[in-house]
């Protein structure tokens, strides 16, 4: 356990087995950073593919065979045990998880009623709580049976939502956390990155029933089925990152730092890196 919080620069530099968690949200550089450090000397741990692999693994895989199910051809052998269905989660490919998520609005478009959607959001708070928990075991894990000296926990753009405390002390007690803070026009830019290709996200429940209310009347819309889903998800993304933002920073402010998301775009290895961290502990 670190007292990471209170530390002081060459406390951060002299630390043997350094633990960091990585904050922001998504596309901010959290992963492109991580994989800047030798994974040689670094335990890259993602909290998104531990999301995929534990905690969502079997609701995944059974939304797929849902879908397989309504095709003939693929019932048949489903049932007879002759095909088997798996997902291929990897650390740059988590769209089995982004789809299982799913979006609100009409059937035919894909989307999905508005209580099979709140509970796969319910689902995926519980896995991510569990799988930022799972961190303090993974340290442990990272150095006495794989022999890393070091850990990195790319968190996840949501875990600012989670409202757990437990989960967010045990970050803080065994992690040093580090909020990549972007400036306006990257916002923007994550901004247009959405727009442009419209992604399922987390979404907290009183946010969510707030927008779907503004949204359906804005759109003079009767029912949440007859929402574009598309269309949803490029209207609700700046107020969802407008929603996010004093949370991030108000989670740096009690628990660790805050970084330059710019700055950090400028690192090209571990010694800029832990220059850039110990920087903000003066």
């Amino acid at each position: 356990m670190v007292d990471a919080v209170r530390m002081t620069r060459n406390e951060f530099l002299r630390w043997p087995n350094k633990a960091i968690t990585l904050l922001g949200m998504s596309g901010v550089g959290k992963t492109t950073l991580a994989y800047k450090l030798p994974q040689s000397k670094w335990f890259h741990y993602s909290g998104d593919y531990r999301i995929g692999t534990k905690y969502l693994g079997e609701p995944i895989l059974d939304n797929i065979k849902r879908q397989a199910m309504q095709v003939d051809f693929l019932r048949d052998l489903l049932r007879s045990d002759s095909i088997y269905i798996a997902s291929n989660i990897t650390f740059h490919n988590l769209e089995p998880i982004a789809t299982f998520l799913g979006k609100i609005g009409r059937p035919d478009l894909g989307g999905l009623p508005v209580d099979e959607f709140k509970k796969r959001q319910r689902l995926h708070r519980e896995a991510e709580i569990g799988a930022m928990r799972d961190v303090v075991e993974f340290i442990e894990k990272a150095h006495t049976i794989y022999g890393y000296d070091h850990f990195i926990n790319d968190a996840g753009g949501s875990v600012v939502e989670l409202e757990d405390d437990r989960t967010y002390e045990l970050l803080s007690e065994h992690t040093l956390i580090v909020y990549l803070k972007p400036d306006e026009r990257l916002v923007q830019t994550l901004v247009q990155r959405g727009i442009d290709a419209p992604k399922p996200m987390y979404y907290q429940e009183e946010f969510i029933d707030e927008k779907l209310r503004q949204f359906l009347h804005q759109n003079r819309l009767a029912s949440t089925d007859d929402i574009v889903p598309d269309d949803f998800v490029r209207w609700v993304l700046p107020a969802l990152i407008a929603h996010r933002r004093p949370r991030y920073e108000a989670f740096a402010a009690d628990y660790g730092y805050t970084v330059d998301a710019r700055r950090a775009e400028s690192v090209t290895g571990e010694d800029d890196f832990l220059e850039l961290i110990a920087g903000v502990l003066d």
